[in-house]
């Protein structure tokens, strides 16, 4: 573990809100918080776990890493 405050200890939550903060709020006109909810949830659940591609996985999205070993999605 890091000192308090040191990315290093949480790499991946925190690229993944680097990148979420990167890709949806940044530069987005200001909405309502009920708004935000939903964006952040299309975000999530339709861009980034279906069709972002990620490099720990080869450049490929999550439906076709997980089709290369002909592993079912459990979701």
């Amino acid at each position: 573990m890091s000192r308090n405050g040191n990315c290093w200890d949480n790499v991946v939550a925190e690229r993944f809100f680097k990148s979420s903060k990167t890709e949806l709020i940044y530069g987005n006109k200001l909405i309502s918080k009920d708004q935000m909810k939903l964006e952040i949830f299309i975000h999530i659940e339709i861009w980034y776990n279906k069709k972002r591609r990620h490099s720990a996985l080869n450049y490929k999205n999550v439906d076709e890493f997980n089709n290369q070993f002909n592993y079912k999605n459990v979701a």
